[in-house]
């Protein structure tokens, strides 16, 4: 018995440590985790500690990842919806991350990534210049319906 709380023990002042070196998801831990032998009601004691603790804040996580990959990484709210909804996090704590992106910016990084997309195919024709910079906007992560709303913009 000794031997399971000095692990338990253990993997709790482990990822407290990583948690406050870098913002983590619950998922994220619960994960981590499984390279502890301990057993399922263990890890959740763990992760509702850490909760408690307020080293884990799903609701902190996406903002932060919502803002970090929309900053740098130019990516539009599609995008991160489906990677947060891959880590398992649900869509009422998914949706009050994406209210931190402020629309007209959101717009502003759209219409600079298609410009950018668009420069690259001058030459093209004019069908074919469109179709390139629809594709790589909506691999960004962007909504279709934005980017045809704004296209004729980009493309002039």
């Amino acid at each position: 018995m000794e031997n399971h709380e000095s692990t338990a023990r253990e993997a709790f002042n482990k990822m407290a440590q990583l948690c406050s070196r870098s913002e983590q998801c619950s998922t994220d831990i619960r994960k981590k985790m499984a390279a502890f032998d301990i057993v399922q009601e263990v890890v959740d004691e763990i992760i509702e500690k850490l909760k408690s603790e307020k080293f884990i804040d799903d609701e902190r996580y996406v903002k932060a990842y919502v803002s970090d990959k929309f900053r740098l990484n130019k990516w539009g709210r599609i995008k991160m919806r489906y990677y947060l909804r891959a880590k398992g996090l649900s869509d009422s704590i998914i949706d009050v991350g994406m209210t931190a992106i402020d629309n007209d910016q959101y717009i502003k990084v759209m219409l600079a990534t298609m410009k950018e997309k668009a420069k690259k195919y001058k030459s093209a024709e004019k069908y074919e210049r469109a179709a390139h910079v629809i594709r790589f906007t909506q691999s960004r992560g962007f909504e279709p319906e934005l980017i045809h709303r704004h296209l004729n913009e980009v493309l002039k």
